[in-house]
């Protein structure tokens, strides 16, 4: 049996106000006034790579619980990644202390991407290549006073696909490709071009993903009337009902798409919902999960008992209910990186990164790795052949990873004399359970919000960006451990 053996998801934190938005462009697009809900958005510092991440760490929970040491191959979708050259699934891997004899591969061009990396995900599993890890996120630019803005939404996804522990087991696919255009973005440039929406709708979504659904349930051997969850991402008012109507699948079996709370994060929202689904989904229930660019394609799945037997470390829910409304519309489009905001000469400071020092340093920098001495038990970070205790001792520290460690603040400051991106910027000193202090920024949260003794987790995030070369530069930042809190 090939499936699904873990699942998870991310969402950011920000959750931009529609209503906020289309108020501070009212006087240039009224038509989007009323507009309701809100979309994610991702903070200053996340992009595809840390988002992706994170929607990786919630499947895979904690590395001191489950064994990543299984996971043979890692596959990236995206339309959105960072870097053109350079392997942005790498880092991914690097982050997530992978063994470094997998295989990794970034996959985009259509927002069926991550669709498709799970039917290679699952024939490489059929053919013993071990399980594989499929990650998909993005983190999309649009114009502003633009009916994609209000639309879009930033976020990630994760299924691990196997053969042990099978919570969803995968039944079959149907594919059809095609070049239809709804939607293009060219090489260089940051935003989309879209075409017009009712030929779109109609002529495309409407004739071309009936056609995957029918070839996926033929192949899975499934009717449409067992279906009991049909996902399918879309902008378009009603159209996910419109198409299960068409497949002849009932009303009561389509999802809520997330429209409201989320908007359209591209690539990676069939998993977010398919991630969400199996939460709630039980034994034997049957999940088609379509998804339309450049043709379209759909998925059959079957949920086992082993559902019952599994968590993801949050889960979709979960973020959804830590979100936090943002009416301020120019922190939106600064984060973005759609308005330069004054910066004064303090930041102006010139951040170019020694790629050697990096190399280095990798295992320390990318996955949080301490080392622990042996002798004494001291925890150093950086981590070093020496360890500076009663008697200096050489070659005794072992790779302690601390990235799943409960940590709490030591001491912090909030300030406003340095540039930062989302001022005041917030650092402190951090100490690990078990030992291990490292200074570090502290990013997703608001004024007032942490104090000595705070509970902080780490995230992998954007450390800064060397503007004049374009290399992005990652580490490990902390956030306050928080409950859940519906926006």
């Amino acid at each position: 049996m090939i499936g699904i053996t873990a699942y998870g998801g991310y969402i950011p934190r920000l959750r931009l106000s529609r209503q906020a938005a289309a108020q501070a462009n009212a006087w240039y697009a009224p038509q989007f006034a009323g507009r309701k809900g809100m979309r994610a958005f991702a903070n200053w510092d996340e992009d595809s790579i840390t988002l992706a991440v994170a929607a990786a760490r919630d499947a895979l929970g904690p590395a001191t619980q489950r064994d990543r040491g299984r996971v043979r191959a890692l596959l990236l979708a995206s339309d959105t990644l960072p870097f053109a050259e350079r392997l942005n699934a790498g880092v991914v891997a690097g982050a997530l202390a992978l063994d470094e004899d997998i295989e990794a591969l970034d996959l985009g061009g259509t927002q069926r991407a991550a669709l498709s990396a799970f039917t290679q995900a699952a024939a490489r599993v059929r053919a013993g290549g071990g399980d594989t890890l499929v990650l998909a996120a993005d983190n999309r630019r649009t114009r502003a006073a633009s009916a994609q803005e209000l639309d879009y939404g930033d976020a990630a996804a994760a299924v691990l696909v196997g053969t042990e522990d099978v919570l969803a087991e995968y039944l079959g696919a149907g594919t059809v490709t095609a070049d239809f255009v709804d939607h293009f973005r060219a090489t260089g440039e940051e935003v989309d071009y879209h075409w017009e929406e009712r030929w779109v709708r109609d002529e495309g979504i409407a004739r071309l993903v009936p056609a995957a659904v029918k070839a996926a349930l033929a192949q899975a051997g499934v009717t449409a009337a067992e279906v009991d969850h049909f996902l399918f991402p879309s902008t378009f008012a009603k159209m996910d009902q419109q198409l299960a109507k068409a497949c002849g699948i009932r009303a009561e079996a389509v999802a809520d798409n997330l429209a409201d709370s989320v908007g359209d994060s591209g690539v990676p929202h069939g998993l977010l919902l398919l991630a969400r689904v199996l939460e709630k989904a039980t034994p034997g229930q049957c999940i088609v999960l379509a998804q339309f660019g450049s043709g379209a394609q759909a998925l059959v799945f079957r949920v086992t008992e082993a559902i019952r037997s599994f968590a993801p470390a949050r889960g979709v829910s979960r973020w959804l209910a830590r979100g936090v409304e943002e009416r301020n519309y120019t922190r939106f489009l600064s984060f973005k990186g759609q308005l330069q905001l004054e910066r004064g000469m303090r930041g102006e400071a010139d951040r170019k990164t020694a790629l050697s020092t990096a190399w280095r340093h990798h295992q320390a920098l990318q996955a949080l790795v301490a080392g622990r001495c042996e002798v004494t038990g001291s925890v150093h970070f950086p981590p070093s052949r020496l360890s500076y205790d009663a008697t200096p001792l050489q070659d005794t520290q072992k790779p302690h990873p601390l990235a799943d460690r409960p940590a709490r603040i030591l001491s912090w400051s909030a300030e406003y004399l340095s540039w930062h991106p989302a001022p005041p910027h917030h650092y402190g000193q951090i100490d690990f359970e078990g030992g291990g202090r490292i200074l570090m920024d502290f990013t997703d949260l608001e004024v007032g919000e942490v104090d000595a003794g705070t509970a902080m987790e780490m995230v992998f995030r954007i450390k800064d960006i060397d503007e004049r070369r374009g290399f992005t530069r990652y580490f490990w930042k902390a956030t306050p451990v928080r409950g859940e809190t519906q926006a």
